[in-house]
């Protein structure tokens, strides 16, 4: 019924679990009722409580006579047709199913017939309708009384109660019937007293036992008849039974097939899932190792175009000519306080001589400030500090440069030996040092001359290291 595991199996026996899933797809299939002549379509799920239920359903007479009818015709079969469901008459003992028991007249009750006339006479009489009378299920227990419309009523109202009264009796019966001989003779007065009918059921019991005593051939036949209608009816809930195992187990069978289709689709995919995790992680670990050299590298890169700029801007000569852009912004922030001062780039009196630059306040410093440009010379720590002779006394001259070629700012100083400023550095720089009024704010922007041209001013330094 189920697939064939394979040789190495996808899971163990703890690794199984309910799929509740595959459960509901299961429960929502739709299905039909294999009883003859029913019309019932449904899912899964209600096939159960419908079973339960369904009219066309073969069932066993509840009374033992071994015959299966359908559940909508037991009620029929019980009235009619049922050999175990018989009454004796107490006073004639004959054997008489419900129905001609309602019609029977028994010749020893000791009544007179009453003939048409006289029945008409009592028809007739005026207290006729007053009479009770008893219910037609008074012999199984229904103890109501009344004239014929109550009676009539009575009926119409208490389905429910005379089939319980029914249910008892056909209970009790099968009892008797069920139970051996001599058991059923001692016994069936206690066990038929669901009302008033213990006696009849009681002559009923005896009626029966007394006729299969009395001729066994017809006895033997009976059981053989009802053998062979136990066993045909056996035998087609049996077919009914394999025809839905039959069903299920092609159900279970394509079901099973699916779960190991999807148990090895599932495997595939943890598989290639874990292979994927991997190479995400080597890939992330090659990602950081390359982001980390790429840092690095800009460092790198920054760095040497720092140097590249200060290489190309240097000079060897001790003379130094500095460019400034963008003089009314630079104006503006050192006014605002952003950027009050900026260094030229470095340059060298000798090939091998001291480190120095410019310090430039465009909005002045000190006694100049807010008046005048302030200029100052800032010796740097140098790579041949250590074979130089200190500390710095070479003469240093100061340039704006007129554009127009007619009259430079000229300023010079010469170096205070005593001042830490000219000493050999111990820091990057030392304290820079030179002319806090070099030049008016007023005149930059002069008509009569060029200093500021284009937003750019020249400056330049020169040290004389030939005195």
């Amino acid at each position: 019924m189920f697939g064939k595991l394979s040789l190495f199996p996808l899971l163990f026996k703890p690794q199984f679990f309910n799929d509740a899933a595959i459960n509901k797809e299961i429960l929502d299939l739709k299905v039909h009722c294999a009883n003859q002549g029913c019309p019932w379509r449904s899912t899964l799920k209600n096939f159960e409580d419908h079973q339960s239920q369904c009219e066309y359903a073969l069932i066993p007479c509840n009374i033992g006579c071994g015959i299966m009818v359908q559940r909508k015709s037991l009620a029929t079969h019980l009235d009619s047709g049922c050999p175990n469901n018989k009454t004796s008459c107490p006073s004639c003992a004959g054997v008489l199913t419900p129905r001609e028991l309602q019609k029977h007249v028994c010749p020893n009750s000791g009544d007179k017939k009453t003939t048409k006339t006289d029945k008409r006479q009592k028809n007739n009489h005026p207290s006729s309708s007053k009479k009770k009378e008893p219910c037609i299920f008074s012999e199984v227990g229904c103890s109501f009384k009344g004239n014929t419309d109550r009676l009539k009523e009575h009926e119409s109202c208490s389905h429910v109660g005379h089939l319980q009264l029914l249910l008892d009796v056909t209970r009790a019966l099968q009892r008797i019937l069920n139970s051996p001989p001599e058991q059923g003779h001692h016994e069936s007065p206690d066990l038929l007293q669901p009302g008033q009918c213990g006696a009849s059921l009681t002559s009923q019991s005896e009626g029966e036992i007394e006729t299969d005593r009395g001729d066994p051939d017809v006895s033997d036949k009976a059981l053989s008849l009802h053998d062979d209608q136990a066993e045909l009816a056996v035998g087609q809930q049996l077919d009914i039974l394999q025809q839905r195992v039959q069903v299920m187990e092609n159900i279970i069978s394509a079901l099973n097939r699916e779960v190991e289709k999807t148990q090895i689709s599932v495997v595939a995919l943890e598989r290639d899932n874990y292979n994927s995790q991997q190479l995400i992680q080597h890939l992330e670990t090659k990602v950081a190792e390359q982001q980390q050299r790429l840092v690095r590298k800009d460092i790198h890169i920054t760095s040497l175009e720092q140097c590249i700029s200060a290489l190309q801007d240097v000079s060897y000569d001790g003379t130094f000519l500095w460019r400034l852009c963008d003089v009314s912004q630079s104006l503006r922030e050192a006014a605002n306080g952003q950027k009050i001062s900026q260094y030229s780039p470095a340059f060298y009196t000798a090939r091998y001589g001291f480190k120095v630059c410019m310090r430039l306040y465009l909005n002045g410093d000190g006694a100049g400030k807010g008046t005048h440009i302030s200029l100052f010379f800032v010796i740097m720590k140098g790579e041949y500090d250590p074979i130089l002779s200190w500390p710095f006394r070479y003469k240093v001259t100061f340039f704006l440069i007129d554009q127009n070629q007619r009259e430079h700012v000229i300023d010079a100083f010469r170096p205070d030996l005593s001042s830490a400023s000219f000493h050999r550095p111990i820091s990057e720089m030392n304290v820079a040092s030179g002319c806090p009024l070099f030049f008016p704010l007023w005149k930059l922007r002069s008509p009569k001359h060029a200093y500021c041209k284009d937003d750019t001013i020249y400056i330049k330094c020169v040290v004389d290291t030939s005195s």
